[in-house]
C-alpha cells in the first residue's frame, strides 16, 4: 500500500487506541479504549447472529446464514446508518484490531477445514464425481467470466481487469464444502448416494477454487512487474510440496503419539498451532492469504487414529462459537446493501443471481442426468452445489481488501451468497428423499389376541444416551432374554445429539450409510467405546444377538433416526431411557434435557410400534449375570391396551427363573354411573413436588412439551372387556408355560384388588419392599377407571401417562424400584391430532366401578408383599 495516502484506507493508519481503561470512576468512557470495545463488539455479534439463528431455525437453514444477516444488519447496510453507533460501536480507529482478530478465528477454521477434507478419500473419487465437479467449476467459471465482463464494463471500470475476472469466475463457480456437509448433516442425506456425490464432488471443487483463489490473489499483487505473480505461484507450489513432502511425515510421528482414552500431550497442541500459524505466516509473506498456509497444514494432518478427532475438540468451540462469528460481522460492515440503487443495479443483480445458480445448477444437472441418476436425484445435486457461504466470502473479503472488488459489486456478491445458501434446503427437501428399501413388517406388538406371545421371537430396539443408560437397559433385555432357546435380536442405539462442530459432521460422516444409523467400529470417543464394549460383552455371555448402531442428529429430528430404524430392523419394541436418572447414592435426579423429552414425545407419537420408558430408579445401578438375577416385577393392569402390552412384557419377563412376576387387577369399588361427561382443559397444578401423588389430568405443566392426549371417545367397552380378559387368562389360570417340551407352568401370582382410588393403589404397590421393576401401560386408549381422571390438575411427567407418573415422581426414601412404562403401537392413534380442549361424551358399561371427578386420597384394601 506504499504511496497510498491514509484517506483511501480508513484502517491503514488509525489513531492508536490505549488497551485498557482505568475505569469510569476515573473519568475513563470504556468504548474508548481495545480491549472493552472489542469485547462489548464480540459480545453484540454473538447476541445479533444467535438470535438470528433462533429465528432461522425453523426454516431449517445453516447457522451461517445467520451470521452472514448478522453482519450485514450490523453494518452499514443496518445499524451503520446511525452515527452515534457507528462512531460509539464500531469507529474507525478499531477496525484494525477487530478484522486481525477475525482474520485469526478465519485461520484457524480453515485449518479445522482442511482436517475434514481426506486427501486419501479424494484419490479414491469416482470418475463420475469427477466430471460432475469439473462440469460444477467449469460452466459456472466461464459464465462468471462472462459476467466480470458486464459488471467491470458498467460498475466496476475502476479495477484490474485479469484479476476481476479471475475473482468472479471463482466466487461463482466456488462450493461451500464446510456448509454443505451441514445441510446434509442435517437433512440425513450424507452418505446417501446423492450426498456421497455431493461430498465427494464438493471436495474436488474446494481443492480446485482454493488453487484458482491462490492464482487470483498472486495477480492481484501490486507490483509492477507481470513476473511477480509468477514467482507468487511458484513460491506457493514449492510450500505445497515442502508441506507434503517434509512436514507429513513429522505430523505422522506427533499424530502417533496421541493415544485413545486419553488427552493430548500439550506439547504436541502448542507444537502443532505454532505451526499453523508459521504456515499462515509463510504463505503471508509469499503473497498468498494467510488462510492458504493453515488450511495445507490441515491437509497433512492424519485422519486416521485419534489425533485429528482430539486436536478439533479442543478447538473448534473457541475458533466456531467466538472468532468466527466475528469474521461475518467485519465483512457485513463493509456491506452497504445501499449501494445497490437504481435500475442498473438492480438489473445487475438478478443476472448474477441468475448466471450463478444457472451456471452451477445447469451444469451439474446435465452431467448427472447423462450419469442415468435421474431427473429428482440429478436437480438436487445441482442445488446441492450450488451452495455459497462462508468460503464465498472469504473469496469477496479478500478481493474487496485487494481492490479487486468496489463497494457496489462486493454487496452484489454477497447478496447473490445468501440467496444461493437459502434456497438449497427447501429445494432439496422439495425434491429428494431418500428411497428405504421396504421389510415384511408384521410383528409391531408384543401382545396379539389368541396368540401366546412367549412363542415369537423378540426384536427389540433399545436407545441409550450415555453410560448412566447402560446398566439399566442390559438388566431389563437381561430378564427378557429368559433362558428359553428362540431368538432375541437387540439392537442398540446410541443418540448422540448433532452440534454446529465440525468434530460432529465427522462423526456423522463415519456412523451414516444411506442415510441410516449404524455403528462406527473406529469412533474415537471413549463413551462410545466404552459403550460398544459394555453391549457386546453382554451378547457374548448372554447368547444374545447384539447390533449396536449410533445416530447422531439434531434433538428436533432424532425421533425419524430412531422410527425409521426400527422399521427397517422390524423392532416389537422401542425402549427409552427417562431423560433423568438416580444418583449413585440414591438421594436425587441426575439429567433434566428438554431435548431427550421431546425425543421421547415424538418417538410416543411416530412409532411404527410399541414403545417402552425405562425410568432407572435403582435397576441399572450394576449390571448383573444371568445366574444372579433376583428380581421381583409387578405389572399394575387397569384394562386397555398399554396395560394389555404391558402385560405381554411381563410374560416375557416371567419366562425368567430368576424372575418372580405379580400381577395385580384393579377394579372399583362402587358401581359407576351410565353416562361421563369427560372435559379436557388446562388447569393449574395443585400437586407439591416429590409428593408422589397428584391430582392428574392430561396435559402438561410445561407449554413447550405436547400435551398427553387421552382417547377415550368410541370405544367398544364390551370388546376391550373381553380382550382385557383374554389377555389375563394366562395369569389366572393357564399361566404361561416355560417352553418347546416343557409344559409346565410359570410362577405367576395373581391378586384382583377393589379399589376406590387407582393411583393410590399403584402407589402402594410401588411403596411395597422387595420389587425391582413396576411395569405399567401408558393408557391411551384407557379402562374407564382411568377416564376418570381426565380434567384434573396436570402431570409432571406427561410421556408417562397417569400411573407412570404417580410413581416416578414419588420419593426415593419411598418408592426404590424402576417403572418401565408401555405403549401399544396403535396405528388409529398415530395418525389422530391432538385437541386441547375438548368434551366428550364416554357411554360406558357398567364395570366393578368408577371414581369421581374429585380425587381423594383413599388407601385400597391391604396388598400383599412381593417378599
Amino acid at each position: 500500500m506504499a504511496g497510498s495516502p491514509a484517506a483511501e484506507n480508513s484502517t491503514a493508519c488509525p489513531t492508536a487506541m490505549a488497551a485498557t481503561s482505568n475505569g469510569v470512576w476515573q473519568g475513563d468512557s470504556p468504548v474508548d479504549f481495545a480491549l472493552p470495545l472489542l469485547i462489548l463488539q464480540i459480545c453484540l455479534v454473538l447476541l445479533v447472529t444467535r438470535a438470528l439463528a433462533v429465528l432461522l431455525k425453523p426454516l431449517r437453514q445453516p447457522r451461517v446464514i445467520a451470521e452472514i444477516i448478522g453482519g450485514v444488519l450490523l453494518g452499514p447496510s443496518a445499524l451503520g446508518r446511525i452515527a452515534s453507533y457507528k462512531e460509539k460501536v464500531f469507529p474507525k480507529e478499531s477496525l484494525t484490531l477487530l478484522e486481525t482478530v477475525a482474520d485469526l478465528g478465519l485461520l484457524l477454521f480453515l485449518f479445522l477445514v482442511g482436517l475434514e477434507l481426506d486427501l486419501t478419500a479424494l484419490r479414491r473419487t469416482g470418475k463420475h464425481a469427477l466430471i460432475i465437479a469439473a462440469a460444477g467449476i467449469t460452466l459456472p467459471f466461464v459464465a462468471g467470466v462472462g459476467v466480470s465482463i458486464i459488471l467491470h464494463q458498467t460498475i466496476s471500470s475502476d479495477s484490474k481487469f485479469a484479476p476481476f475476472l479471475v475473482f468472479m469466475g471463482v466466487a461463482l463457480s466456488i462450493t461451500a464444502f464446510p456448509v454443505l456437509a451441514r445441510i446434509l448433516a442435517e437433512r440425513r442425506l450424507l452418505m446417501t448416494d446423492v450426498g456421497q456425490m455431493a461430498m465427494s464432488a464438493a471436495a474436488v471443487n474446494d481443492v480446485a477454487a482454493w488453487v484458482l483463489l491462490a492464482l487470483a490473489v498472486a495477480l492481484s499483487g501490486s507490483g509492477k512487474s507481470p513476473l511477480i505473480a509468477l514467482w507468487v505461484l511458484l513460491c506457493g507450489v514449492a510450500f505445497v510440496a515442502f508441506m507434503f513432502i517434509a512436514a507429513k511425515p513429522l505430523m505422522v510421528k506427533v499424530a502417533r503419539q496421541a493415544t485413545e482414552s486419553e488427552p493430548v500431550n500439550e506439547m504436541y497442541v502448542a507444537f502443532t498451532l505454532a505451526a499453523v500459524l508459521v504456515s499462515g505466516f509463510v504463505t503471508d509473506a509469499i503473497g498468498i492469504h494467510s488462510i492458504f498456509g493453515a488450511f495445507v497444514f490441515g491437509l497433512v494432518i492424519p485422519k486416521h487414529g485419534p489425533f485429528a478427532g482430539l486436536l478439533t475438540e479442543k478447538i473448534e468451540d473457541l475458533v466456531t462459537i467466538l472468532l468466527l462469528p466475528l469474521y461475518f460481522a467485519v465483512s457485513g460492515l463493509k456491506t452497504n446493501i445501499g449501494s445497490i440503487n437504481g435500475a442498473q443495479a438492480g438489473g445487475l443483480l438478478v443476472l448474477v443471481i441468475t448466471t450463478a445458480c444457472g451456471g452451477k445448477i445447469i451444469g451439474t444437472f446435465l452431467v448427472a442426468y447423462l450419469s442415468k441418476m435421474g431427473v429428482r436425484k440429478s436437480l438436487t445435486l445441482g442445488f446441492l452445489m450450488n451452495t455459497k457461504g462462508l468460503v464465498e466470502l472469504i473469496v469477496l473479503n479478500i478481493g474487496k481488501d485487494r481492490k479487486v472488488l468496489n463497494e457496489e459489486t462486493f454487496a452484489i456478491m454477497v447478496i447473490m451468497a445468501l440467496f444461493t445458501t437459502f434456497i438449497t434446503t427447501p429445494m432439496i427437501m422439495w425434491l429428494y428423499k431418500p428411497a428405504r428399501n421396504p421389510v415384511p413388517y408384521t410383528r409391531r406388538t408384543l401382545y396379539a389376541p389368541n396368540e401366546k406371545v412367549t412363542e415369537s421371537e423378540l426384536r427389540l430396539l433399545a436407545c441409550v444416551h450415555g453410560m448412566p443408560n447402560v446398566h439399566a437397559i442390559i438388566n431389563l433385555v437381561e430378564a427378557v432374554r429368559g433362558t428359553r432357546r428362540r431368538a432375541l435380536h437387540m439392537y442398540i442405539l446410541h443418540m448422540v445429539q448433532l452440534s454446529e462442530r465440525p468434530s460432529s459432521i465427522m462423526k456423522v460422516q463415519r456412523v451414516r450409510r444411506e442415510g441410516r444409523p449404524f455403528w462406527d467400529n473406529q469412533s474415537n470417543s471413549c463413551e462410545n467405546n466404552s459403550i460398544m464394549v459394555a453391549f457386546e460383552a453382554f451378547g457374548q455371555l448372554s447368547k444374545v444377538t447384539v447390533r449396536p448402531m449410533t445416530a447422531i442428529s439434531r434433538f428436533d429430528d432424532m425421533h425419524e433416526d430412531i422410527c425409521i430404524t426400527a422399521e427397517d430392523k422390524r423392532a416389537a419394541v422401542i425402549i427409552l431411557p427417562f431423560h433423568k436418572h438416580v444418583v449413585v447414592n440414591g438421594q436425587g435426579w441426575e439429567g433434566n434435557s428438554s431435548g431427550l423429552r421431546h425425543v421421547t414425545q415424538r418417538v410416543l407419537q411416530h412409532a411404527p410400534c410399541s414403545v417402552g420408558i425405562l425410568v432407572d430408579r435403582g435397576i441399572g445401578m450394576m449390571s448383573h449375570p444371568s445366574s444372579s438375577v433376583n428380581q421381583n416385577v409387578a405389572v399394575l393392569f387397569y384394562g386397555g391396551p398399554d396395560d394389555r402390552e404391558a402385560l405381554a412384557f411381563g410374560y416375557r419377563v416371567a419366562e425368567h427363573p430368576g424372575v418372580r412376576l405379580t400381577v395385580y387387577r384393579f377394579v372399583y369399588v362402587d358401581p359407576p354411573e351410565d353416562h361421563v361427561t369427560v372435559t379436557m382443559a388446562r388447569v393449574q397444578s395443585v400437586g407439591r413436588e416429590g409428593s408422589g401423588l397428584n391430582r392428574l389430568s392430561m396435559s402438561s405443566k410445561y407449554s413447550n412439551i405436547e400435551p398427553f392426549m387421552c382417547v377415550a371417545h368410541d370405544v367398544d367397552w364390551e370388546l376391550e372387556s373381553r380382550l382385557d380378559d383374554e389377555c389375563l387368562t394366562q395369569a389366572k389360570g393357564t399361566g404361561v408355560t416355560k417352553g418347546v417340551g416343557d409344559n409346565s407352568l410359570l410362577p405367576i401370582t395373581y391378586e384382583e384388588k377393589e379399589v376406590s382410588g387407582p393411583l393410590e393403589a399403584a402407589l402402594a404397590v410401588g411403596k411395597m419392599d422387595g420389587w425391582s421393576l413396576v411395569i405399567v401401560g401408558r393408557g391411551r386408549r384407557p379402562a374407564c377407571l382411568i377416564t376418570a381422571l381426565l380434567g384434573g390438575p396436570q402431570m409432571e411427567y406427561p410421556e408417562l401417562g397417569p400411573v407412570g407418573c404417580v410413581l416416578t415422581r414419588a420419593p426415593l426414601s419411598e418408592v426404590h424400584c424402576s417403572v418401565l412404562v408401555v405403549q401399544q403401537y396403535d396405528a388409529m392413534l398415530a395418525k389422530e391430532v391432538p385437541v386441547s380442549s375438548k368434551v366428550m361424551d364416554i357411554s360406558t358399561p357398567k364395570p366393578k366401578g368408577l371414581l369421581s371427578p374429585n380425587l381423594v386420597v383413599v388407601t385400597g384394601p391391604s396388598l400383599p408383599s412381593p417378599t
